[in-house]
């Protein structure tokens, strides 16, 4: 039997989101400043003697997972295309990523399974084939090809830089998820592109602090839990910001150092004893 490879599937972060306008196609044009953090999911895969691939949800969060789902839209895309010599697969997902969180979980799983395929050259693709691939399964895929501190300008162009944040931050997710599209419907103001002269300055402290994400007074005014949480992080020692990644319902409270974000965790678990509350890094 073929032993398993692993993979991990690091979790996406919005710092900041800007909604630009709505679109004919009832979709948003937004632009974004994007990290990772050590989070993640771990995929195990090993290549098979079978007429299907086998795909299995394990972990915490994996409760509720449909069986169409970002990998086997990925598998069935390579399937068609007939990209990997009909080569069958045995996947194993523990999720660590809690759903509906507005971490990426799903598309970041899709994106580190392709990334491998694509290192073991069981699937060859140029640029273009992937990124059409990446956008057929979710908008934000792409982004888990290149694991850097990214900036998404308004007109789709994705800048990727090197610098490193350097930052702890508390992973705060509320006993509740968030619907990216209802969330996303309810958004009535829209903000100017300020992203398309993209800078790594943009991923300052100063500038992370001051920049906002437009999803949250939506999220807030549906959700006054969420706001109350974000005033509580908002309110912890040493903190540098807070604010709420995609669309929700997690929010992340960024600290310079491991000790002050430990602190705020252990401050935070008292008031929030029903809330997923972890401590990570970027990258």
């Amino acid at each position: 039997m073929k032993k398993f490879f692993k993979i991990k599937s690091l979790a996406k972060i919005n710092i900041s989101l800007n909604v630009i306008k709505k679109l004919k196609s009832q979709f948003h044009k937004v632009e974004s400043l994007i990290t990772f953090v050590k989070l993640h999911d771990v995929i195990y895969i090993r290549n098979i003697k079978s007429k299907k691939h086998k795909i299995f949800f394990k972990g915490k969060f994996s409760k509720g997972i449909k069986s169409k789902n970002t990998i086997s839209n990925l598998l069935q895309i390579i399937d068609k295309k007939k990209l990997s010599n009909e080569k069958k697969f045995e996947i194993n997902i523990i999720k660590n990523i809690p759903q509906k969180s507005g971490m990426g979980g799903g598309s970041m799983n899709a994106a580190s399974l392709l990334n491998f395929l694509i290192k073991k050259k069981i699937v060859k693709l140029n640029n273009k084939e992937l990124v059409n691939l990446c956008n057929s399964i979710g908008s934000d895929v792409i982004f888990g090809i290149d694991i850097r501190n990214s900036i998404m300008s308004s007109n789709n162009k994705i800048s990727r830089y090197k610098k490193k944040l350097n930052l702890y931050v508390l992973i705060v997710k509320p006993n509740f998820g968030c619907s990216t599209k209802f969330i996303y419907s309810e958004v009535s103001e829209f903000t100017k592109s300020k992203y398309n002269t993209p800078s790594v300055k943009f991923f300052d402290l100063d500038y992370m602090s001051n920049s906002n994400n437009d999803l949250e007074p939506v999220a807030f005014k549906n959700y006054p839990k969420l706001k109350a949480l974000k005033l509580s992080l908002m309110k912890l020692p040493n903190v540098a910001f807070a604010r709420m990644t995609g669309s929700g319902s997690t929010i992340l409270a960024y600290f310079k150092t491991k000790k002050t974000c430990d602190i705020a965790y252990k401050e935070l678990k008292k008031r929030y004893k029903n809330y997923w509350c972890i401590v990570s890094k970027t990258i």
